[in-house]
């Protein structure tokens, strides 16, 4: 059973990352990035300064850090190290079958060793979930947006060959 699951997931990562192309392996890799979403955590904290005013959205920036910071600690410190699953670009297997980001000439994109869950899957969806059930009220369609990114963001780590699918959803 475990065999045919993993057969599966490896199926999904090496479909997904065949389509790549130039330009879409340079979207992936912005979705991916950290620093691409900065202006989106501005609006969010203006969105909940224009809520609950000053004092209160810097506690709910604190509260959403805090948020982040356990999905990211749990995730990245925790579960992957007692799981132990290589990522399909340090699988023996899959990593001359899988096309990675090149980054500079020569150096290419692969990830840390361990991948289940994925942190960006975790943290994202930490964030999208405190975030916009908080804001809900005020912003109805700002829930179900926060939540299209954090799939986007999901789905870029599984183009760009660094996540099986079950990696994502335990993310």
């Amino acid at each position: 059973m475990i065999e045919w699951l993993e057969s599966i997931d490896q199926a999904i990562v090496l479909a997904v990352n065949s389509i790549h192309s130039p330009w879409l392996d340079k979207l992936m890799w912005l979705i991916s990035g950290k620093v691409f979403w900065f202006p989106l955590y501005l609006f969010l904290l203006f969105l909940a300064y224009k809520k609950y005013g000053f004092k209160k959205s810097m506690l709910f920036l604190l509260v959403a850090l805090i948020c982040v910071g356990f999905s990211d600690l749990i995730s990245s410190q925790l579960i992957k190290n007692l799981v132990g699953r290589y990522r399909p670009s340090h699988h023996t297997l899959l990593t001359t079958k899988l096309h990675f980001y090149e980054m500079k000439s020569g150096e290419f994109y692969k990830g840390g060793q361990f991948g289940f869950v994925s942190s960006h899957a975790a943290n994202f969806f930490a964030m999208a979930t405190f975030i916009g059930l908080s804001l809900r009220k005020s912003y109805k369609y700002l829930f179900p947006v926060l939540i299209f990114i954090a799939v986007l963001v999901s789905f870029s780590r599984l183009y760009l060959g660094v996540h099986y699918l079950s990696d994502l959803i335990g993310g």
